[in-house]
């Protein structure tokens, strides 16, 4: 869910550039990558209570697209998709405690906006959307609300302090449509106010609305209205003052991208890096995978830090059908995060 900034902008800790060199023996620092492989783990902000993105199941175990985003980076810096310590954290948590330090990387359902991003905003670097969304309403079934002119004259919950509460108020009044805000703190919150019939629907990121909805005890009891209030780019972000350990994470999420493009997958990762190793003529795989080149010495990765990501966690198809795609319990549509060749958002730069 896209947070609003209310208050000054949160003064990030730059991570300076006096950190130790990285393991794989390149020249680039990072104070922060350092400061990461000293502890042995990655400590990644997530939700933790979003069906498909983060969610801690009764085991205790982590999953979601935004988790395996925390696998394939502590896979590219430690070969090890385990080493990974997850933050529950809510909306108005997030940005804190990674401008403090608290956690490295926010891997969280969070919006890549303007003011998020500049420096003289929340000051985050972002890496590439891992999905495209758009705000949604839900509302019971049998309500028979359809669209949002439906909604006039009732009250809606929505999670206060956040772009979605803002972009609910700037849609309705530029349709004219009078409302009544049912605002909460949390999002738990939220839906549970929803859940005891408080108010009439509940707004928030379409995937967000499918993930919760899943988790309701009927979910066929509540339909997603098809009016799309805004772009919500989710992104992981990072902060500002360590270029390294930001194009680290970057490049990960590309890996990910190219790794589905070139149809290399967790079932065949292996095979791939064999070829490549043993066909001298297949200069752009041998580069990809690690085999020749300094890619990972770049980035203060190890060299073979792609196939290493991939055999964690699979290519970003994987991710997607297995998390909120056809194999699992969300079944959301590809739609805007297919392939660019496939006429979607998708699309990583030349491993070059």
């Amino acid at each position: 869910m896209a947070k609003a900034r209310r208050a000054a902008p949160l003064l990030l800790i730059p991570f300076l550039a006096a950190g130790c060199a990285s393991e794989s023996g390149s020249g680039v620092q990072s104070a922060k990558m350092a400061t990461i492989k000293s502890r042995g783990k990655l400590i990644c902000g997530v939700d933790g209570s979003l069906p498909g993105f983060s969610f801690v199941g009764p085991d205790g175990s982590y999953s979601g697209l935004d988790v395996d985003v925390c696998k394939a980076v502590a896979a590219a810096v430690f070969g090890d998709p385990s080493k990974v310590e997850y933050r529950n954290l809510n909306s108005s948590e997030r940005f804190a405690a990674l401008a403090s330090g608290e956690v490295d990387l926010l891997s969280r359902n969070t919006t890549m906006t303007l003011s998020r991003d500049a420096a003289g905003g929340n000051g985050l670097s972002f890496a590439p959307p891992t999905f495209y969304d758009g705000q949604g309403v839900m509302a019971p079934t049998a309500s028979g609300i359809k669209t949002l002119k439906d909604l006039a004259g009732k009250p809606i919950c929505v999670e206060s302090g956040t772009t979605t509460e803002l972009n609910l108020a700037d849609r309705m009044r530029e349709q004219n449509i009078p409302y009544t805000p049912l605002k909460f703190q949390t999002g738990d919150q939220t839906y549970a106010a929803y859940l005891q019939g408080r108010c009439v629907a509940v707004t928030s990121d379409r995937s967000q609305l499918a993930g919760k909805r899943s988790s309701f005890p009927n979910p066929q009891a509540h339909t997603l209205l098809p009016d799309v209030m805004s772009k919500e780019p989710l992104a992981p972000a990072t902060v500002n003052g360590d270029p390294v350990w930001n194009d680290a994470v970057r490049w990960t999420v590309y890996t990910l991208f190219q790794a589905e493009e070139l149809g290399i997958t967790k079932a065949n990762v292996a095979a791939k890096v064999a070829e490549a190793k043993a066909k001298t003529n297949l200069a752009d795989l041998r580069r990809l995978l690690g085999v020749e080149g300094e890619f990972g010495k770049q980035l203060g990765l190890p060299a073979d830090f792609v196939p290493k990501i991939v055999s964690a966690v699979g290519n970003y198809g994987e991710i997607f059908d297995r998390n909120v795609g056809p194999a699992s319990r969300l079944k959301l549509d590809r739609g805007i995060n297919r392939q660019w060749k496939e006429g979607g958002l998708i699309y990583s730069p030349p491993f070059r």
